[in-house]
């Protein structure tokens, strides 16, 4: 190991204990001479430590702060000079496209995600209350299948997970209700619309769209559920084609416009809701 390894995570320890990331106290001998410092997790750490799912926000960290991503930072003045999508700058393609090809990227995307679909997915079977009388619940942009298989594990009775391809651009597959989670920040309204009024197709008289989103402050604060909206919103700009997050009366517009007759929203956790469209 190098020399001076011991020096330099000492000063980055130091770094993160200015933000309380993690704690520091200090020990000196009998004439205040100081001998060393003592380091430990601050109550920050408990997100970033692995829970009894296995899981973190740690790797939602990684994912945002890795140098692929990153890269998408340095394109951003020039997309609202020029417009354009500051990651296909970057690139040339989609982000998605782009971990289609890089494996190490793909497997980073679907780690972060399934950390976050965890820990949302657990507090949404608490808080909200609307799958005792679904059957066929279908996962509209479900990645690996994470968040369907909390859901079926918590509630027996919902048909267990079954994969099915598709565009939900073009159709949506029938069911009790569809589940759209942290898919529709990723698109513009005029996308959105199409995938919403797909989905208004796909379902019976009576039956509803569940939206687990972060909903948009009217006004910014400095508030940490505030700022944490505001941080994907800014992700959104820099990485998808429209994509944002929206405020409830924008969620509001655009369940009407697709046809549907009611809207009723349920705090989950932080700054995520459950988003209920009757039909």
């Amino acid at each position: 190991m190098y020399s001076q390894a011991a020096m330099m995570l000492d000063r980055i320890l130091r770094l993160l204990a200015a933000y309380n990331i993690v704690t520091c106290s200090s020990e000196t001998d009998d004439e205040g001479k100081l001998l060393t410092w003592h380091y430990g997790p601050a109550p920050v750490c408990k997100w970033l430590t692995k829970n009894e799912e296995g899981v973190s926000m740690a790797s939602l960290v990684l994912m945002n702060q890795d140098k692929v991503l990153m890269e998408s930072w340095y394109h951003l003045k020039d997309a609202v000079l020029d417009g354009g999508i500051p990651f296909n700058k970057a690139y040339g393609v989609t982000p998605f496209e782009y971990f289609g090809k890089d494996a190490r990227c793909n497997q980073l995307f679907n780690e972060g995600m399934k950390s976050q679909t965890v820990i949302i997915t657990k507090k949404l079977i608490e808080f909200y209350p609307g799958f005792d009388d679904v059957n066929i619940l279908v996962d509209v942009g479900g990645g690996t299948g994470a968040t369907l298989g909390i859901i079926t594990s918590s509630y027996n009775h919902i048909k267990g997970v079954e994969h099915v391809g598709g565009d939900m651009l073009e159709e949506v597959p029938t069911g009790d209700a569809i589940l759209i989670k942290c898919t529709l920040h990723d698109w513009s309204d005029e996308h959105c619309m199409t995938i919403l009024k797909n989905c208004y197709r796909a379902l019976p008289d009576n039956a509803k769209v569940i939206i687990v989103e972060r909903i948009l402050p009217v006004n910014p604060s400095a508030a940490p559920e505030s700022q944490g909206v505001f941080d994907v919103d800014l992700v959104m700009l820099l990485q998808t084609p429209g994509g944002k997050q929206r405020t409830q009366n924008e969620f509001e517009a655009l369940s009407k416009e697709a046809g549907f007759s009611s809207l009723k929203a349920t705090h989950v956790f932080a700054n995520t809701w459950a988003i209920e469209l009757k039909k």
